[in-house]
């Protein structure tokens, strides 16, 4: 599953640079899905949306950090356990219960986004 941001984040940005997806994004930030992969112009994402991977998308929050779950892989192809947890201080990089993924979801998702 991916991962998501409580609203006990501090806005440390701790997680942020962590992330092998650049899917993690501070709260009020447009993100892309350009942003740290191999994606440009249009593109067919595995679900069969086509979407314009250089357009600017709404923010998933305006408060806190956030993660986007279609750029979120735990870190699978990346590292052993999902970097944005590892580092959180707070603790408030948990499972999201509404993207719940296996493993061979999350390893598709890395290879289309770095195009392996």
């Amino acid at each position: 599953m991916a991962i998501i941001i409580t609203d006990e984040c501090i806005n440390c940005g701790a997680c942020e640079p962590e992330c092998p997806n650049t899917a993690i994004y501070e709260g009020a930030d447009d993100w892309r899905y350009k942003d740290g992969t191999k994606l440009s112009g249009k593109i067919i994402l595995p679900d069969g949306t086509e979407v314009d991977a250089d357009a600017a998308q709404t923010p998933i929050s305006d408060d806190i950090y956030y993660i986007v779950p279609g750029k979120c892989t735990e870190c699978k192809g990346f590292h052993e356990e999902p970097q944005c947890a590892a580092v959180c201080p707070v603790d408030c990089c948990v499972p999201d219960d509404n993207f719940v993924e296996d493993d061979e979801t999350l390893l598709n998702r890395q290879s289309f986004l770095h195009n392996e």
